[in-house]
């Protein structure tokens, strides 16, 4: 079941010199640099900075690869017996651009991307790092977090903490009675359908900005006023689909009513050790404690692997369920139903069939970090504008988000990629 995992920046073209961790074997293969090295912060050795440079180009190799040693984030230990990946030897793995085909190297070539992993259901066919990454460092997943939250609401509502996902958000969240988001249904935010107005156009003055600031730069506030300020309904519950990362968050609240524990505490215990990750993974927190539960998930390749493929088997590990499977199968088609309606700067995806790969039933795919944006820190309009006319042409033609990390798993007759 092929999985494909990035962390990238736009950046113009540029060959890297590769060395394999183990020359002859099948292995991780890493490079001291990437497309505009220089530009990415080379010469310095890709410095991670402070909270008050994560937004410089010279420093989002690092800020991106280290994001939970700036930021307040809580642990999440490995687990107790790691899950091995197999390994094969790297399979010739091609795609169709217009007229062009082209190699996965070729992409790398064109497109700063510090890492990416390819695997097929046990088997890790290709891991490349670029920008001197390892396989040891934690890559920022931005908004692929928000599938973790849902994953999380499904167990708690197997487990009768969550009573029903049509219960309205203040049965949880006292913090949020008498608003408009307390008394939407969890399953309005699951399916980002509230109707409740908040703006993510990432003009650095948009609502995903003030959030942003109160979690993350201004003094320490209780999350459910912060979230309470976007009060303004503008279409009934369920009605009308409205990307807001708001949602996301409020559903972290809920969680960590429901079932008294913070939410990454939850992640470790029902997912994170029975899928036998190799390493340790973090979550940023607010100034209360709380997980912020749109973004800011921290983990390496082969463990963001590892939950590609949990979701590429419907919530299932190695014969056990461990994510409701209808929870799990619903995201190929919520998926597929919003694909058309993303816009590039949001979650349009860029798909690319790939030969090489033998086809299966399921594909999975996590993208960790690419750019930054506003809203989140470490996200800016600078390095959109200042790569917008530099990308590759796949970028240009697809409008490939520089933004959102991403999680899809859908049904395929032919094994596909998405970047």
């Amino acid at each position: 079941m092929p999985v494909i995992l990035a962390s990238a920046l736009w950046a113009p073209l540029a060959c890297a010199q590769d060395v394999r961790s183990f020359p002859g074997e099948a292995g991780p293969v890493f490079s001291e640099s990437g497309p505009d090295a220089e530009l990415y912060g080379a010469a310095s050795g890709y410095p991670v900075g402070t909270r008050g440079t994560t937004t410089q180009i010279d420093k989002l190799v690092g800020v991106y690869s280290h994001f939970g040693e700036i930021y307040p984030s809580r642990p999440i230990g490995r687990a107790t017996a790691p899950w091995q990946f197999k390994r094969a030897p790297e399979p010739a793995i091609t795609y169709s651009f217009g007229t062009e085909r082209l190699s996965i190297a070729d992409y790398l070539k064109r497109n700063p991307v510090t890492g990416l992993l390819i695997a097929r259901d046990d088997t890790i066919l290709y891991e490349h790092y670029q920008y001197a990454r390892t396989d040891h460092d934690r890559f920022l997943s931005q908004s692929m977090a928000k599938t973790l939250v849902g994953m999380l609401v499904g167990i708690a509502v197997s487990e009768g903490r969550i009573k029903s996902i049509d219960d309205p958000v203040s049965t949880y969240v006292s913090g949020l009675a008498g608003t408009e988001y307390g008394s939407t249904s969890i399953r309005a935010l699951l399916n980002m359908s509230s109707g409740v107005e908040f703006s993510e156009v990432y003009d650095g003055q948009d609502d995903i900005a003030r959030l942003g600031r109160a979690l993350f730069v201004e003094e320490p506030k209780d999350p459910a006023a912060v979230v309470a300020q976007f009060n303004t309904r503008t279409a009934p519950p369920g009605t009308r689909w409205h990307y807001a990362s708001v949602e996301t968050e409020i559903l972290g609240l809920v969680l960590r009513s429901a079932t008294g524990t913070p939410v990454a505490d939850y992640l470790h215990d029902r997912i994170w050790d029975a899928i036998g990750t190799e390493a340790d993974a973090s979550w940023a927190i607010d100034g209360s404690g709380q997980e912020i539960a749109f973004c800011c998930f921290n983990a390496t390749l082969r463990d963001y692997a590892r939950l590609a493929r949990l979701l590429a088997h419907d919530g299932a590990w190695e014969g056990r369920q461990l994510i409701p499977r209808a929870m799990a199968a619903g995201c190929h088609d919520r998926q597929a139903r919003r694909r058309s309606s993303r816009s590039a700067r949001g979650h349009t995806l860029f798909r690319l069939r790939l030969s090489g790969v033998a086809p299966a039933r399921r594909a999975a795919q996590i993208c960790p970090a690419r750019h930054p944006r506003s809203g989140h820190p470490g996200r800016s309009g600078l390095e959109a504008r200042h790569g917008a006319h530099r990308r590759s042409p796949e970028a240009v033609r697809t409008g490939s988000p520089q933004g959102a990390a991403c999680v899809v798993v859908r049904r395929a007759s032919t094994a596909r990629a998405m970047i």
